[in-house]
């Protein structure tokens, strides 16, 4: 029997329909912070250009508050290929030397980020190699902030290095430990699922490991002092599963990498006023922010490198740890 020229006509409608769809494609992108807050917003933006620049072929599904799972599990998710793309800090469950982004006092200041973290120089090869590894491709840098120290009361020598009387919690990582043990407090390691109640309850008397974002967005009601000393550098990295990328056309690799590029470039330029701003949200609310002079920076900068860099640099390889900090 043959087919009527409306029957023909349907197929044809019906095979083109079929490849469309076909030829379209969606990532999943997956980040900690809640949906409508700066970072979420930021990667809307992403997502944006990603389908601008591939005629809507490629689509972004941004899964925020880490909705993926833990940003350490996800991350080894992108490396199998199972998830497509994280923004993120870097986890170390997989590649220890992964940790040397947030050493203590590697970068000291927001003017300082480009020139340690430049592309192509010491420290991003060796990062961008040890993502390799893990079969993840970077696309952007995402400076997020400064660390600091909050706590429920004023300490002890609060603007020096001598003993705090007081015990912090600290993430399970020795860099953290041996800082707050450098700067006068006594570190004690709890997961950041049980800080909350840890210092709601006295185990401990503040935290460290976060910045002024984290310390509003998690512990506003208990910070009732602030102490901003740059302890550690946030980064964060917008990547792709390195299978994923592989298998895109040299255009749309370029669509990625100028997206990349773009948003690294945007959160550089507002990464310092946003800190700023969260400082002014906890003041508002009745944290002291105290504050610091370059001076004082300075000497408790120098205090920690000289007590935990030897410490902790054999866990990110001498050689490259020594290359990145030499003057």
């Amino acid at each position: 029997m043959k087919m009527s020229k409306l029957g023909m006509a349907l197929a044809a409608t019906l095979v083109m329909a079929t490849t469309a769809v076909c030829a379209q494609t969606t990532f999943k992108l997956g980040h900690p912070r809640p949906l409508g807050t700066p970072t979420d917003i930021d990667m809307q933006a992403f997502a944006a250009e990603i389908a601008k620049g591939t005629g809507n072929r490629i689509q972004i599904k941004l899964y925020p508050s880490s909705s993926l799972g833990n940003y350490t599990v996800v991350q080894e998710r992108v490396g199998l290929g199972d998830v497509e793309m994280q923004l993120a800090p870097a986890g170390t469950n997989v590649t220890k030397g992964l940790g040397i982004v947030t050493a203590p006092y590697i970068v000291e200041s927001f003017d300082q980020i480009p020139v340690v973290f430049a592309r192509g120089g010491k420290l991003m090869t060796a990062v961008e190699k040890m993502f390799e590894k893990e079969g993840i491709k970077v696309l952007g840098l995402y400076p997020k902030y400064f660390g600091g120290i909050a706590l429920s009361k004023i300490p002890d020598d609060p603007k020096g290095t001598g003993k705090k009387g007081m015990k912090v919690r600290v993430p399970g990582i020795k860099s953290f430990e041996k800082t707050a043990e450098a700067l006068g407090f006594q570190a004690t390691p709890v997961a950041f699922s049980e800080a909350f109640t840890a210092w709601q309850t006295g185990i401990v008397d503040g935290a460290m490991g976060s910045g002024a974002e984290g310390y509003w967005s998690t512990f506003k009601d208990l910070t009732k002092v602030y102490l901003p000393l740059n302890s550690h550098l946030e980064m964060w990295f917008l990547y792709v599963s390195l299978d994923a990328y592989k298998k895109l056309s040299a255009a749309d690799k370029k669509v990625f990498d100028d997206a990349g590029l773009a948003m690294e470039k945007a959160r550089f330029a507002v990464a310092a006023n946003e800190t700023a701003e969260y400082e002014k949200n906890l003041e508002k609310n009745g944290t002291k922010v105290v504050q610091f002079s370059p001076a004082e920076l300075k000497a408790i900068a120098e205090k920690v490198k000289a007590t935990v860099w030897p410490q902790i640099k054999g866990d990110y390889g001498v050689e490259l740890f020594d290359s990145v900090t030499k003057k």
